[in-house]
């Protein structure tokens, strides 16, 4: 569902309670897959249905950085008007943009 960008699905099942913020069993919220595969609808539902954009996975990386990684602007865009911060994690979004010489996709 959420890799797929199913928007309308996810919408429905947040605005029944469910919680926009589990993780799976490498500390994943929602917003990492939707970061990693674009959907950049998905992400600004997410976040404003109270996921947090800052928060890390178990091995330190956030949503962020995966979007700059994956060279995904609707979603750097989509995160940082969130409020995701481009220096939190390990490596952070801003980190992962230098490493690629794309030092402007960190703060777009």
């Amino acid at each position: 569902m959420v890799r797929a960008g199913d928007t309308a699905t996810l919408r429905a099942y947040a605005g029944a309670g469910v919680p926009v913020d589990p993780t799976n069993g490498k500390g994943d919220t929602f917003l990492m897959p939707a970061a990693y595969y674009g959907h950049a609808g998905t992400v600004t539902m997410l976040v404003t249905s109270g996921a947090d954009p800052n928060r890390t996975n178990d091995r330190g990386q956030t949503p962020l950085a995966s979007a700059v990684f994956e060279k995904e602007l609707e979603v750097v865009k989509a995160l940082v008007e969130a409020g995701a911060d481009p220096h939190v994690g390990t490596p952070s979004a801003a980190d992962t943009a230098k490493r690629f010489n794309m030092e402007e996709w960190a703060t777009p």
